[in-house]
């Protein structure tokens, strides 16, 4: 195998990096999609623990917009 590798262009391996990079970025995409299907049940399991220990009646607050998304 060390041995295609040695033969290969730089030509060679850069389109097999193109495709390896299009690969992962497609499944990325395909998990961010997945994923954003479910975001209501993602959250409620993120604020679980918190909400858990919050007291009674009072709800969660985030004082600007960026915030609900740095909750981990």
């Amino acid at each position: 195998m060390q041995e295609q590798f040695d033969k290969q262009s730089l030509t060679e391996h850069l389109r097999e990096l193109r495709s390896c990079l299009l690969v992962s970025f497609g499944a990325v995409a395909a998990g961010f999609a997945l994923s954003y299907g479910f975001i209501r049940q993602i959250s409620d399991w993120f604020f679980r623990p918190l909400i858990r220990v919050l007291p009674e009646s009072k709800p969660l607050i985030f004082t600007s917009y960026q915030e609900g998304f740095f909750f981990i």
